[in-house]
């Protein structure tokens, strides 16, 4: 055995904890998964169980009463996240980018331009005015895209990889070979930093994917409602039916019956549902060690 090699105690219990480390996470979904399909009167009796001995699918018969809705918000979260993510991170290197060239005359203006921004906001009211009045974005699908295309902290993540990891003498040869800016970030900078372009991507599809609160400033037709904001809406009129069953005619008994826990852990899972994927796919991009060895002495 070579010094950089374990031994196979070593090796076993590095994977006893991994496992453990998995199942420990897998078991919150699991449980979550259960509960949805868990009959409400045994929830509000027994509580929550893994293996609950009376099962309904009455959460997922409330939700899906309607699959067009569903579908159509689902639409719309996923053009939203696929568009919003590829426009932000293709926004944000390009202005991370020059900002962490040492020759870009202006990079202390436009970096504290940007941290700026970090510390300081204009407020709700004129943020809200700026959106619907002056580009006219209320209702429209694009409201939900543009208010989050430029993070700051993302820009500053991309600017301080490219000072850290992009080697200026690649630039400078690219010089000396006749490539323009845009040649140089295309064809040098980009396939340099496709850890940082991951990370970015994974943060900006996160950030779209869970966003509610955008739908709720700047839509009101029901066919623009994001997926999340959707379950938010849902969640809400079954609370506030169940609450209330006292007060509506007709029809208290089955109105107190709802299945309110149960919808709630049905909507988490539907909710998370299509992102899971996007873990895979990013995944394969943290790595280190992709400028070892590009220069040579």
């Amino acid at each position: 055995m070579t010094n950089n090699e374990i031994s196979k105690v070593t090796n076993m219990i590095l994977h006893i904890i991994f496992i453990i480390l998995t199942i420990a996470c897998l078991l919150p979904i699991v449980l979550v998964f259960m509960i949805s399909i868990t009959d409400y009167d045994y929830i509000v009796l027994n509580g929550y169980q893994f293996f609950p001995e009376k099962l309904s699918l009455e959460a997922y018969a409330y939700i899906f009463k309607d699959y067009t809705i569903i579908a159509k918000a689902y639409g719309v979260s996923i053009f939203v996240t696929v568009v919003g993510t590829l426009l932000s991170v293709f926004i944000s290197s390009l202005y991370a980018y020059p900002i962490s060239r040492t020759d870009f005359k202006y990079r202390g203006f436009f970096a504290f331009l940007i941290f700026f921004t970090m510390l300081f906001g204009g407020g709700l009211v004129p943020w809200y005015m700026v959106y619907t009045q002056v580009l006219d974005l209320k209702n429209s699908i694009w409201s939900l895209i543009i208010p989050m295309l430029l993070s700051p902290f993302n820009v500053l993540i991309m600017k301080t990889y490219f000072q850290m990891s992009v080697p200026p003498a690649l630039i400078e040869a690219s010089k000396i070979d006749g490539a323009g800016e845009l040649r140089t970030f295309f064809r040098i900078v980009f396939p340099l930093s496709l850890p940082v372009f991951a990370t970015i991507g994974l943060f900006n599809t996160l950030h779209y994917w869970n966003d509610w609160f955008n739908s709720m400033i700047f839509i009101t037709d029901t066919k623009l409602y994001s997926l999340q904001y959707l379950m938010y809406k849902m969640i809400s009129q079954a609370d506030y039916l169940s609450r209330n069953s006292a007060l509506i005619q007709g029809s208290a008994t089955e109105l107190a019956k709802l299945p309110g826990e149960t919808i709630r852990m049905a909507m988490a899972l539907i909710g998370i549902g299509p992102i899971v994927l996007a873990y895979p796919f990013f995944q394969r991009y943290f790595i280190k060690g992709l400028t070892l060895g590009s220069i040579k002495g």
